[in-house]
């Protein structure tokens, strides 16, 4: 395959940060947002209420009685088994900015939070700018997934559990989240479960929402933006089953955090009451990529299949190697030491993208000389 013709194939028809942000000549691959069309259903909507009304939606004084809390309680029910109140629904913008406002009205800097390492960069940087420690719960190979032992969580004050997990893949079977939901019963802690990624799990695995085990200790954050690709359209749920935690927001000025727009909550509608002959069709795509990675890297290179999500996590045993890759064979990856303990010798490859594109970026990295 030419560079010429993969470099037809990777046209996109916006200016967004995954391909502004790579070079002349390279495939990006890093950040988590798809090279897919939207899915039609977001479009349409999106053109109607463009085309009606742009003023105060009904819903503005009470985002919890509105379309949003409505689609996500019916996915929750219809995916899931799990049949969350939707009065107890609140709109963000992204998960990150969900998390520091929960962190903010829940935890005082110096509170140790447990997150499972290696771990979503984002994350790390919200507790180290908002000084509260991580307490690291530590993902270990085993065999073709993942194992890890529960450390002392004491004067922990949350876990912040994600779930399916980002960049290993991995879903945290009933058993896992069980152990889990003891320690958190020992330690009293808040649960944040971050499940942004359920939508986009492999058979024969399943999703568990975490507060179908331990509801009254959990905040459920979750959005459309991963499996839809709607990173752009800003817009995040947070369903509070810690009663403490939705006190003490409440407690908050109203408009201090902000809330959805309009726009977003009209994506994030259409996706998930209309989107998924989409998603679906999308999904069986992401398979198949999964397993094209496992045939084609190098010798040497260690990858465990993901049970979930499109980002593939490969270890080369040495530091350094995003950089390189960027040099010597033009695919711009994620470092894994962004990623904290367990990911310095790392990097993860989005594989969102298309059959084509795909190849080339393996077919890079294969014939590079790192």
């Amino acid at each position: 395959m030419s560079d010429a013709f993969v470099g037809e194939t990777m046209k996109t028809t916006n200016d967004g940060l995954k391909w502004a942000k790579a070079g002349p000549g390279v495939i990006p691959a890093w950040v988590a947002d798809m090279d897919l069309p939207t899915a039609p259903a977001v479009i349409e909507a999106l053109h109607r209420r463009a085309d009606g009304d742009l003023g105060y939606p009904v819903w503005f004084d009470d985002p919890a009685s509105g379309p949003l809390a409505e689609a996500f309680a019916e996915r929750m029910a219809t995916r899931y088994g799990w049949s969350p109140d939707p009065r107890l629904v609140r709109s963000y913008s992204d998960i990150n900015q969900a998390l520091q406002v929960l962190l903010h009205v829940w935890t005082s800097p110096g509170d140790a939070v447990a997150l499972h390492t290696p771990a979503y960069h984002p994350f790390l940087s919200t507790l180290e700018s908002m000084d509260r420690p991580l307490r690291s719960i530590q993902l270990r190979p085993d065999g073709d997934s993942w194992r890890f032992e529960v450390p002392d969580l004491s004067g922990c004050k949350v876990l912040l559990l994600v779930n399916p997990h980002n960049p290993t893949g991995r879903v945290f079977s009933r058993e896992e989240l069980e152990e889990l939901a003891e320690h958190a019963e020992r330690h009293d802690l808040m649960v944040i479960a971050d499940e942004i990624h359920a939508d986009l799990v492999y058979e024969p695995h399943r999703h568990i929402p975490f507060a179908t085990i331990l509801p009254d200790r959990t905040v459920t954050l979750t959005s459309a933006t991963k499996a839809f690709n709607l990173g752009g359209v800003r817009c995040s749920v947070a369903h509070l089953g810690a009663s403490g935690v939705r006190e003490a927001l409440d407690a908050q000025p109203p408009f201090l955090f902000g809330s959805a727009h309009v726009f977003g909550v009209e994506a994030t509608v259409a996706a998930w009451r209309h989107g998924d002959a989409w998603l679906e069709e999308t999904r069986a795509l992401l398979d198949r990529n999964r397993h094209a990675i496992a045939a084609r890297l190098p010798a040497g290179v260690t990858y465990r299949i993901p049970q979930a999500t499109y980002l593939a996590w490969l270890d080369y045993g040495r530091p350094g190697v995003a950089e390189a890759l960027e040099r010597e064979a033009k695919v711009l990856l994620s470092d894994g030491a962004f990623f904290g303990p367990g990911g310095e010798t790392h990097v993860r490859l989005n594989f969102a993208t298309s059959e084509p594109v795909l190849a080339e970026v393996l077919r890079r990295i294969a014939a590079a000389t790192l």
